[in-house]
């Protein structure tokens, strides 16, 4: 899978120079590299049907390069005061208090609006150092589970991210697409285990 563009909604102090940041971006970015389909190739290629194909085991796939890298799956942090948000997909410990977020969206549009106010949340908290949501582009998008969250969707609401007060951390949005399509691959199923994507 390529990465087609970074939206940097927070980029501030001297965390986006620092070592762990890049650690963290060579992981997003070899993970979200080393989802290829069909098994065994050495792209991404998707099988070209409208909603044809399942969102979830991508992420998993993703999920799974970056638990090999040492990030922790399915964490829970407290970002809010009254109730506990839903788990991060990923999380990277940098301290003994302090993490970093990745999410890849596999829920429609209001799942891509949870998942960065959880960040931003987090960050405004001290909780996270930063975090990154993946999304498809709206070619990809057509070709997945309906309604996806994708880049054009959110893109009007940015403004609201970047008004989060953050002295030094990170907020992004990566954007993700497909290396190629035909009609000779399989549809991904909707369920698939990850691991076949990798």
């Amino acid at each position: 899978m390529k990465i087609v563009h970074t939206e940097y909604l927070i980029k501030a102090g001297t965390f986006p120079s620092s070592r762990d940041w890049k650690t963290i971006e060579r992981d997003v970015r070899q993970a979200i590299k080393a989802v290829v389909w069909p098994k065994g190739s050495r792209l991404f290629t998707i099988y070209p049907q409208r909603k044809g194909n399942g969102v979830k085991p991508i992420k998993d796939a993703f999920c799974l390069r970056l638990k090999q890298k040492g990030w922790e799956l399915e964490t829970r942090l407290p970002f809010a005061t009254r109730k506990k948000p839903g788990p991060m997909d990923a999380t990277k410990q940098l301290s003994k208090d302090q993490f970093f977020a990745a999410e890849w969206e596999t829920g429609n549009i209001s799942s891509s609006h949870r998942a960065l106010n959880k960040m931003a949340l987090g960050i405004k908290g001290g909780i996270l150092k930063g975090g990154v949501l993946i999304l498809p582009t709206r070619r990809l998008y057509s070709y997945l589970t309906d309604r996806a969250g994708n880049f054009e969707e959110i893109e009007p609401y940015f403004d609201l991210w970047r008004s989060v007060t953050c002295a030094d951390g990170i907020l992004a949005v990566i954007v993700v697409e497909h290396d190629a399509t035909s009609y000779k691959v399989p549809r991904i199923k909707k369920g698939t285990d990850g691991r076949g994507l990798i």
